[in-house]
């Protein structure tokens, strides 16, 4: 028997012609998958003589995507044995799972799916081997025949989409067979690989839910049943996501802001419109004050744009060519019909604005500018319109309209490098001051085939991001290819309270629309120069900010974000109007505070204020009564009795003042 030079993980081996890279990694029960000259492959393919083969851990990014997605077909393969009429969709893997579009006789239920997860654990306990088959597009649709959706995408392979080229993507058009203790196929399915080993590399698993799906995202084909599910390379792990899951759920802001009254979103008004109540009022403008307060200290000037413009501005800067499936469609004004109905003078197009930058660059260009006012830091609370699918749409977090704190520089290219240093170290102090401390640093940079500009200009302009970045000694990772079409960006990834990533601030730098806009100052040798752009937003947006803060203290927001600062709470009524005369000296003192006067007994007051999450409730009684004073009672069950009335006001105002927890 001849033998393979093989390098393996680094290492020089050679092997027999017959060995393949399950032989190779037989004493590792963490490689499931490996990478063969650079190319991500089953674990029983060929070898050829030079391969590099590399061992993919289940553990790994590209292990997690191969597991949930052969757990994906297992799931197929079950719902197949269950409910045999069903005919089948698409099955990719998802960020912490997976998921498969069935076309069943009837929706299914949660009980159908208990029956499902029952079927795969058979199908994963019997072990069967995952086996590669090369077809041609003939023998498949032959093959399919009874798959209507498989010879769809057979018939479409070229451009079957991003989720779809799981099934059909690449060079070869290809069948895995499931294969039964005997080695003879049991279940196939058409799908690009690469998969686990066998059926029993699949340690832990769980079926989520079911929903209704269309067919490939568009609603002009079918409804589907879609099925969700995930899994993890442990027991433990999927544990320890469904915990996590659990606890979303409890902080999710959609429920917490309807129980705390905080903002709504009427069927009235739309999809991905938020109204914010009176105590959600309160939160945003607290949220709003601190962030100008800090902006006026940094010396931003504030300005103000309208919410919707002529097509042509959005036309000179770009975004009608790059953007314009995430703007609202046009209005049509100020057209004027003959009598007969014919156009007599043709109307203009406006749109609902989707950025602010243009608007703030038609400040700039208002006047003459010299180098002496640079850098120019303008700032605005600027509320914009994107129309997201109704898919992503999610409470405030992902909406349709929001308030972003936009702000743009101009500044000299000699000014780039310091002026984004300190602005990432103002943007992270800021989001520290709201409570948030685990951060990492993301540089996006240019897409080729999605950009304009000079490439030496983008280079500079990634340069000077990434200097910036490594000062703030932060992890620092790379998404290649994800800038916007102008520049490229730092965006800061922040973790909340239950280590959940939320993308918060980015900071952009564009040498693009300075250029579109024509804008220049005068420099010191009289000449006329372009300036540097900075894009950047601290929140993202003041909604989505909201959102991601209200989980983030799952509602029991510090006393300085709370809507009620202090309930006050009488032992009984023959005390209200005591504490009634303390509530005055409280407000008066700006602490935003509640007499609870309702007939309901002190404890059911005091459930009613946990409920509500109200750091401080204030209590009295006739001993605080006769000695003037009062009791304090803490949002964790801790309480404080016999407090004067101006040392109760000076503790709360200095939490406030000092932003501290409670």
């Amino acid at each position: 028997m001849s033998q393979l030079s093989l390098t393996v993980d680094g290492r020089a081996v050679s092997v027999a012609d017959d060995q393949r890279p399950t032989h190779l990694f037989a004493e590792s029960k963490e490689i499931v998958v490996c990478k063969i000259n650079g190319e991500l492959k089953d674990l029983w393919t060929d070898l050829k003589d030079g391969d590099v083969v590399e061992g993919v851990s289940i553990s790994s990014p590209e292990g997690l995507s191969v597991l949930r997605h052969s757990t994906a077909h297992v799931m197929a393969q079950a719902v197949q044995q269950v409910f045999a009429q069903t005919r089948l969709g698409i099955g990719p893997p998802i960020t912490d799972g997976f998921y498969y579009d069935f076309d069943p006789e009837r929706p299914f239920n949660p009980e159908d799916l208990e029956k499902i997860e029952s079927a795969m654990r058979k199908i994963v306990k019997e072990g069967q081997r995952f086996r590669r088959r090369v077809t041609n597009e003939a023998d498949a649709l032959k093959e399919l025949a009874n798959e209507p959706y498989k010879c769809e995408l057979i018939g479409i392979k070229s451009g079957a989409g991003e989720e779809a080229s799981v099934e059909v993507g690449g060079a070869e058009l290809t069948i895995y067979d499931n294969l039964g203790r005997d080695g003879q196929p049991v279940w196939s399915d058409l799908c690009r690989g690469p998969h686990l080993p066998s059926t029993k590399h699949i340690p832990a698993f769980k079926l989520m839910r079911s929903a209704a799906a269309y067919w490939r995202g568009s609603e002009k084909n079918p409804m589907l049943q879609r099925i969700y599910g995930t899994a993890w390379p442990s027991p433990e792990e999927l544990a320890a996501y469904l915990e996590l899951l659990a606890e979303a759920e409890k902080r999710d802001h959609r429920r917490l802001g309807t129980e705390l009254d905080l903002f709504s979103f009427p069927e009235e008004i739309g999809s991905g419109l938020a109204v914010f109540h009176p105590k959600g009022g309160i939160v945003r403008r607290a949220m709003e004050d601190y962030s100008r307060k800090r902006h006026e200290d940094e010396g931003y000037e504030f300005v103000y744009s309208p919410h919707l413009t002529k097509a042509a501005l959005f036309e000179k800067s770009g975004h009608l060519q790059w953007y314009s499936e995430g703007m609202y469609p046009p209005m049509v004004m100020d057209e004027e019909l003959h009598a007969d109905g014919t156009i007599k003078r043709a109307g203009q197009q406006y749109y609902m604005k989707p950025m602010n930058c243009p608007f703030h660059n038609l400040i700039f260009a208002s006047r003459g500018r010299s180098y002496r006012e640079l850098p120019l830091r303008l700032f605005e609370f600027g509320t914009v319109y994107r129309y997201e699918k109704s898919g992503v749409i999610h409470g405030l977090t992902r909406a349709r309209g929001f308030t972003q704190d936009d702000a743009h520089i101009y500044c000299t290219k000699e000014q780039m490098v310091g002026e984004l240093d300190s602005l990432l170290t103002f943007v992270l102090n800021l989001l520290r001051d709201y409570g948030l401390e685990d951060f990492y640093l993301e540089l996006s940079t240019r897409n080729p085939e999605k950009s304009v500009g000079e490439d030496s200009d983008w280079a500079e302009a990634t340069e000077a991001l990434r200097k910036a970045a490594l000062a703030q000694k932060l992890e620092l990772v790379l998404d290649e290819g994800g800038a916007a079409f102008y520049g490229p960006k730092i965006s800061v990834q922040a973790k909340d309270a239950i280590g959940r990533t939320w993308q918060m601030s980015t900071i952009q730098v564009d040498f693009q629309l300075p250029q579109r806009f024509e804008l220049e100052y005068s420099a010191t040798d009289g000449t006329r120069q372009r300036p540097v752009m900075i894009h950047r937003a601290l929140f993202g947006s003041i909604e989505r900010f909201f959102g991601v803060l209200t989980e983030h203290y799952s509602g029991a927001f510090p006393p300085w974000l709370a809507p009620v600062q202090v309930t006050a709470i009488p032992v009984a009524e023959a005390f209200a109007d005591y504490l009634a005369s303390v509530v005055r000296e409280f407000k008066a003192a700006g602490i935003r505070i509640d007499l609870d006067a309702s007939d309901d007994r002190m404890q059911k007051k005091i459930r009613n204020a946990q409920m509500q999450k109200v750091p401080y409730m204030l209590i009295a009684g006739e001993e605080d009564q006769q000695a003037g004073k009062v009791s304090i009672r803490y949002r964790n069950g801790e309480q404080k009795n016999s407090i004067a009335v101006a040392d109760a006001i000076a503790e709360i105002r200095s939490a406030i003042t000092d932003r501290k927890q409670v």
